[in-house]
């Protein structure tokens, strides 16, 4: 325990460090929320504001996504310069290192997420108290997802400059496909099928379901797929920790 902690808070360190890093995450969804969410409001028929409403739940996704697979990106360039290699070799399980890894990964998501929390009111988006806990809790659990997911693939790579083009050629398929600018009710069968396979559309979809009470996926099963995908993807990644950063 002592261990993860350990790498929890250097994690959490470095980022505070990079305070660039954390306002840069924020820029792409507010882009796709106010420049693509307005333009695509005017013409869509769930209205402008109405839009905005929507995909709110999958701008937090986005950013979710994006910046859980970004910290991961940090074991790829740790490896590069040695530095993972010292954090393997220090008396800590390697199974620690990777449950801080991923637990650091979502803690670091979401702290821009619910940052953009903020902009609820300005929305005209008001939640009770029960939904608004159910919505944080959702963000945890897509954080935890996603963090699993961009540490069980960088854990892998040795490269910085191949990991990222192989994880923006997966996760924005990954974005499009989970309905999170698009009802999903609505779109084509083979689209919808794609989506059943996706976990940033199960989590979207909670997200959805807690601000707007209006969901895709029964909860129990979006709840279920993302815990399911947690385990693997964190025993993937415990995987490629526990047999050295050279195999």
């Amino acid at each position: 325990m002592k261990g993860m902690l350990a790498v929890i808070v250097l994690d959490l360190k470095r980022l505070w460090a990079d305070r660039i890093r954390l306002i840069s995450s924020l820029i792409q969804p507010l882009l796709y929320l106010f420049v693509l969410g307005s333009g695509l409001g005017a013409s869509s028929v769930l209205g402008g504001r109405g839009y905005l409403h929507y995909i709110f739940p999958g701008v937090i996704g986005l950013s979710l996504l994006f910046s859980s697979v970004f910290a991961a990106m940090l074991i790829v360039f740790d490896r590069q310069i040695g530095f993972l290699k010292a954090v393997l070799v220090a008396p800590v399980s390697r199974t620690a290192i990777a449950f801080g890894k991923v637990l650091s990964g979502a803690l670091q998501a979401s702290i821009p997420a619910l940052i953009l929390l903020l902009l609820m009111p300005v929305l005209g988006l008001h939640i009770s108290l029960l939904r608004l806990l159910a919505l944080l809790g959702t963000i945890a659990l897509a954080a935890i997802t996603f963090s699993a997911l961009g540490v069980a693939t960088a854990a892998r790579f040795r490269s910085t400059i191949v990991f990222p083009i192989i994880s923006n050629a997966v996760l924005l398929p990954m974005f499009f496909l989970s309905g999170a600018l698009f009802p999903l009710a609505n779109a084509p069968h083979w689209l919808r099928l794609l989506a059943h396979l996706d976990p940033v559309a199960y989590a979207v979809d909670l997200m959805r379901g807690a601000m707007l009470g209006k969901t895709f996926f029964p909860p129990l099963l979006s709840l279920a797929v993302l815990v399911g995908f947690i385990i693997v993807l964190t025993w993937l990644a415990t995987r490629v920790f526990a047999s050295g950063e050279d195999t």
